[in-house]
């Protein structure tokens, strides 16, 4: 056993074989469970909310000179003394991406939370699935599908991931091009620089990004006291803490530093930050999302 405040070596490696079986056994019942998110926020989800090419009214807005005249509504416009035009709504397919985190951290469950941040993130990136399939969008699981339409779409993305082997940690997101969306949800808990390492290319190319950070409550409370081993699910490595309470300031400093680093970064961008935790509704995540999404910024900062 490590002395109290040294660090031991890590143990073995986690079977990646294992983890890939463990995912495929509660994907269907998170699939039930996302579709069940979903029937929670349904009647509040609408359309991209762009003008453009579509059937369905959005607004009315003031003519412009030079505009078509058969734009006008006539009718609006006899109210009073202004002419204005009646827009439809866009309703051209968009490509969304999703991926969830697979790393070992992702596992992680604290006696405050009801399920891990592995099954918290797989249960919102298939309801998202679920939600633009309805919708007629095309989505996609970076280096596990290719873009499509379907009105099962959720449920095509849950094969994929029962039949998928060993994820890659970061999949290659060089495929994913101008206009399109990318939802990952995870814990971030690497270093904000290798985030973004990974992340940057996306807006140089016009792709806007959402964050989704799971986070389990005791992750940031830190509600350890006395003797405490911390092991680290990635490497294994463990340390042992004779009086953990004497961490607890630095460590939310620092874990709260993190965040407001990655959303300030995303801020810049034009992508959206939300932070869902494992001992609150799903629903609550998916909704903010779905605002981030429907607003008509950050593809390049236009």
């Amino acid at each position: 056993m490590a002395r109290v405040g040294e660090a031991a070596p890590p143990v073995a490696a986690r079977d990646a074989l294992a983890r890939a079986r463990l995912r495929a056994s509660l994907v269907p019942d998170l699939l039930v469970e996302a579709r069940r998110v979903v029937n929670t926020v349904i009647a509040g989800w609408h359309g991209r909310r762009k003008r453009g090419i579509g059937e369905n009214f959005w607004q009315f807005r003031p003519y412009v000179e030079g505009e078509t005249m058969s734009r006008i509504d006539w009718r609006r416009s006899a109210r009073d003394d202004h002419v204005y035009v009646r827009d439809k709504e866009w309703e051209a397919a968009h490509t969304v991406w999703l991926w969830a985190d697979p790393s070992p951290s992702m596992l992680y469950q604290s006696r405050g939370a009801s399920v891990s941040k592995e099954s918290r993130a797989l249960v919102l990136i298939l309801a998202l699935a679920e939600l633009l399939s309805r919708s007629g969008e095309r989505i996609a699981w970076p280096g596990l599908s290719d873009p499509f339409t379907a009105r099962n779409g959720a449920e095509r993305l849950a094969s994929y991931l029962l039949h998928a082997g060993e994820l890659p940690a970061r999949p290659n997101l060089s495929q994913l091009r101008r206009f399109s969306d990318i939802v990952v949800a995870g814990d971030f808990l690497d270093p904000v620089e290798e985030t973004f390492e990974w992340l940057d290319p996306l807006a140089q190319r016009g792709v806007r990004a959402h964050l989704v950070e799971i986070s389990d409550p005791a992750e940031e409370s830190f509600p350890y006291s006395g003797r405490t081993e911390f092991t680290d699910p990635e490497t294994g490595q463990k340390l042992t803490a004779g009086r953990a309470e004497t961490l607890a300031e630095d460590y939310r400093r620092l874990y709260t530093a993190r965040r407001q680093e990655l959303a300030s970064r995303c801020a810049k961008l034009g992508w959206s930050y939300t932070v869902n935790h494992t001992d609150r509704l799903a629903s609550d995540a998916l909704v903010k999302v779905h605002m981030a999404m429907t607003a008509d910024v950050g593809h390049g900062g236009h």
